[in-house]
């Protein structure tokens, strides 16, 4: 983590509201329903696949996460009238994972189930460690009562991952496998880019090992070449690659020319401001990327 990463991250509250919004601009859809619908059609004309999260964490009340879960509703159908390939990423704490878990299954098993109905799937996205073990257990829960459209996330960064990988292999589970973008103790997550990417290495042959359908979340290179290679005698429908909104475009598209699955990550709501705050400032790494990808922009090589 660099001294750019760090200062960038520590300036974002002083940077004036509209600034924020001009930076965080390529990397969120906007603040309504219908910036994603134009967004995810974009995506698609272009051959790519959207995964469409609304924004939302920061809830301190259950009326709050039962908003949340109607704007997914309003999602799930403007995704079936626009004829979108496209489907949900959700994160339980804008469900009310940490106000009242019971509100929070309910919440889920109803958007799990009107999305079956649509023939559409759930990705439950994975948040900071204070919220695995709950996040796990509700996925277990839903995928016992049979919600088999329901996929989970596993952060290569975390030292637990492994055993989770095997904990899970009963269910065969579908897996969005990323590296993690929280700032965690050193206690329980590794550190340094080289000890996450073997990590994360290890982490993709267990999971392929035990027959879960893996999407390969990366914008890391090396990574990506790896997991490649791992992945390509799957065929083109036995796995995903997937990306944020914004971020490697160019690559992204390249990936699409080659035959690979590829779904972008779609955030959009009224929240926006928040969002963009917390994540960059979670995570000071990415806080620099943002800048670079900026300044890239500004110059013409964006």
């Amino acid at each position: 983590m660099g001294v750019l990463d760090l200062a960038v991250a520590r300036l974002l509250p002083a940077v004036p509201r509209r600034v924020v919004r001009q930076l965080s601009s390529p990397y969120i859809a906007g603040p309504t329903l219908d910036d994603a619908r134009r967004t995810v059609a974009s995506l698609n004309a272009g051959g790519k696949l959207a995964t469409v999260d609304v924004l939302g964490e920061e809830i301190t009340q259950p009326h709050e996460a039962e908003a949340i879960a109607a704007q997914y509703h309003e999602v799930l159908e403007a995704i079936e009238l626009d004829r979108l390939d496209a489907n949900l990423s959700v994160k339980l704490t804008g469900l009310g994972l940490k106000l009242d878990l019971g509100l929070c299954r309910r919440l889920l098993e109803g958007l799990a189930a009107a999305a079956a109905a649509r023939g559409r799937f759930v990705r439950i996205d994975m948040e900071d460690s204070s919220c695995t073990d709950d996040t796990l257990a509700l996925y277990r829960e839903l995928r016992g009562a049979g919600h088999d459209n329901v996929g989970i996330v596993l952060q290569a960064c975390l030292k637990r991952t492994m055993a989770d990988i095997a904990d899970l292999r009963d269910l065969r589970p579908n897996v969005r496998l990323c590296k993690g973008i929280y700032v965690e103790p050193a206690g329980i997550a590794f550190r340094g880019d080289g000890t996450i990417r073997r990590s994360f290495v290890a982490c993709l042959d267990a999971l392929l090992a035990g027959g879960s359908r893996v999407a390969v979340a990366t914008h890391d290179e090396w990574l990506l070449q790896e997991s490649i290679q791992r992945l390509q005698d799957l065929g083109p429908d036995g796995y995903e690659l997937q990306m944020l909104l914004g971020v490697r475009e160019r690559r992204a598209s390249e990936l699409v020319a080659q035959g690979h699955r590829l779904r972008v990550y779609v955030p959009f709501g009224q929240r926006w401001y928040e969002y963009s705050l917390r994540r960059l400032q979670e995570n000071p790494r990415m806080a620099g990327i943002v800048a670079r990808a900026t300044v890239g922009r500004l110059v013409g090589r964006g």
